[in-house]
Order: C-alpha cells, then structure tokens, then sequence
C-alpha cells in the first residue's frame, strides 16, 4: 500500500507509477549502506566539533556524546564499523568474482561499476540535456554519478581511515615514519572528512532527496524495490531487458519481480530518511556557520 504526501503523490519516488514493482538492491545491498549510514554520521558528529573547537555548536554537540573522551571512543568505534564493513564488502567483491560465470561482465560493460568511456559521454549528454541541447542520457544499470559515490567510499577509506590509524596508533606506526608524517596526517584527515561530510550532505542528499523527479525521498535503498516506471525513468537500459511479467521472488534477486513495500516499511524508510536529511541539513549549516565566523 502506497503511502501518499499531500499532493497525491507517491511519498517515496521510487514507488511512482503503478508497479509492477522489480529488486533494485539485495538484502546485502541494504545492510551495507545502513551500516554506511550509521559509521558515517557518528564519525561526522564526534569529528566535526574537533576541527571546528572554536564553533558555538561544539561544546554542546560534544556534551551529548557524553564527553571528549567518550566522543573520542564513539568516534573509534564507527571507524572499526568503517574497516568493518569496507573488508566484508572486499571479501564479497572476491566471492562475487569467484563464482560468476562470465568474469568480464564484472569489470566492463552496463553491469560494471567500474567507470568506462561510457561514463564520461553520459556526463556530457547529461550537461547538454540540462541545458536544452539534447535528449536525456539513457542510463544503464548503474550511472556515472553512483559510480562516483561508490568508489568515493574507497577513496575514503584509504584516505581518511589510513590517516585516521597514524593517527590513533601513533606509537606503533613511529618505529617506521617520522615526525612530520602526523602533522601531513592530521591536516589530510581533518579535511578530507570536511569534505566527504559536504559532499553526502549537499550533493549526494540533493541527488536523492531534492531532484525534482525525486523529492521528497527516494528509498529504493531502505526496502530494495522499485517500480518498473522508477526504473524505465533513471535506468532505461536495464528496464528495456526486464521480462513484461513473471512471479514474484521475495528474496531480493536483483531484476526480479517483487512485492510492493507494505505501509510500515514506506513510513520506516522515510522516517529514517528525514531524519538523515536533517542531520545532514543542521551539519552543512553548523560547517558554513564556523567556516565563515570562526
């Protein structure tokens, strides 16, 4: 049963259209990015009040962490849901790899997420197409801009995590590196966190929340499923190679037919969703805030 805003419109974008609906993302999928969720925004809450010390904001956003030392041990811990998570996604990569039966399909082609040529002639026929001078990109089954979130994840990882570890571990890591290394590492870290929290809470929340064709909130990454015309909409290739009918699989089988999320899921999902858009919205605004006044 759809769930409906005031206007009459689906409030989750991805149930547009009358169905029938299809399995966008697998149960995996959507643990991962919950876990994405939760190790992000409790790295940007404890983080954010240490490069911004001098913000009216962050003595009382580390208060509710309980504390600098408690903030700091929250803090740890998202970072080994981070390692965590990233190492169980490499294993799955691996087993994926192990098991499929046409290995190139993974690394090139329109099932790959890893960026092609395609990609960039997409990008510029997107800029042509937001400027009334061609036809909308005809997307595959993952387009150059979630090709660019998830390896920004990778990037971050590295970047970010690896900096992050010289940092919490500096007496180990000194036996081999010297001094001026933790200086390069703390101005790396700091701000390359600024700037994986602008990016997830102006660009990637615009892209999935503000879009006209996706306001007030796309949750096909809470419950996995979307309808054909979501998918006829932002990924015309894929939906052109979807079957006209078939039966419904409950067990989240990409491309495969699947039941509508039931009431309580479309208000869970878009309760859950809000929330991060606030979050998000109050964190961009305290970063301008101590950008501009500190």
């Amino acid at each position: 049963m759809k769930t409906s805003s005031p206007t009459g419109m689906p409030l989750d974008s991805a149930q547009r259209g009358d169905g029938p609906y299809v399995w966008r993302f697998n149960t995996y999928h959507r643990v991962t990015h919950a876990v994405v969720i939760v190790s992000f925004f409790l790295l940007t809450l404890t983080g954010l009040p240490l490069r911004f010390s001098c913000a009216l904001w962050s003595v009382p956003l580390i208060r509710l962490f309980g504390g600098v030392e408690m903030a700091g041990t929250i803090h740890r811990i998202a970072a080994v849901m981070t390692f965590g998570y990233f190492g169980a996604h490499l294993g799955w990569l691996a087993w994926l790899i192990a098991r499929a039966k046409d290995k190139r399909s993974l690394f090139w082609g329109p099932d790959s997420m890893v960026p092609q040529p395609r990609d960039v002639v997409d990008f510029v026929r997107q800029i042509r197409w937001y400027l009334g001078r061609g036809p909308r990109p005809r997307f595959p089954r993952f387009s150059y801009m979630e090709k660019f979130d998830y390896f920004a994840v990778f990037w971050g990882v590295f970047i970010i995590g690896g900096s992050g570890l010289l940092l919490w571990f500096p007496e180990f890591f000194s036996r081999w590196l010297p001094g001026w290394v933790y200086n390069v590492a703390t101005v790396i870290h700091a701000d390359e966190a600024l700037l994986a929290s602008g990016f997830i809470f102006s660009i990637h929340f615009f892209h999935v929340h503000f879009r006209p064709d996706k306001f007030p909130i796309d949750a096909v990454m809470f419950h996995g499923r979307a309808t054909r015309e979501y998918m006829e909409e932002e990924h015309p290739e894929l939906a052109d190679q979807l079957p006209d009918g078939g039966e419904i699989s409950r067990t989240s089988r990409a491309d495969h037919f699947a039941p509508p999320p039931t009431r309580q899921q479309t208000l869970t999902a878009a309760v859950l969703g809000f929330a991060a858009l606030a979050v998000g919205i109050l964190c961009v605004g305290g970063i301008i805030w101590a950008v501009s006044f500190c």
